[in-house]
């Protein structure tokens, strides 16, 4: 059995790994390079990021249009028109 030391066959390694590269001049100033993070989202975390901050659904709103609509006087032309209009700037990026 052979003992090589506490760093094993390969020697000592240090406890804590280097975190940032330095250089120091001769004017005595350290320059540190630091490690920078990047992050990238994907188009789902987008797309949840987007629906989480949707304003909360108002169900009296919902019901008293879902009794419109059943009741056959939801839609008039003058909504209509609104609703076109919307879609017109929509599709022409206003």
């Amino acid at each position: 059995m052979e003992i090589h030391g506490a760093g094993g066959a390969q020697g000592a390694s240090p406890i804590y790994p280097r975190l940032a590269a330095f250089t120091v001049e001769s004017s005595g100033t350290v320059q540190t390079q630091a490690p920078r993070d990047r992050v990238e989202i994907s188009p789902i975390g987008r797309m949840l990021d987007g629906v989480a901050r949707l304003p909360e659904i108002r169900h009296e709103r919902v019901e008293e249009i879902r009794r419109q609509i059943a009741a056959g006087v939801y839609e008039t032309p003058e909504k209509l028109e609104i609703a076109l209009e919307r879609l017109i700037d929509e599709l022409s990026g206003f």
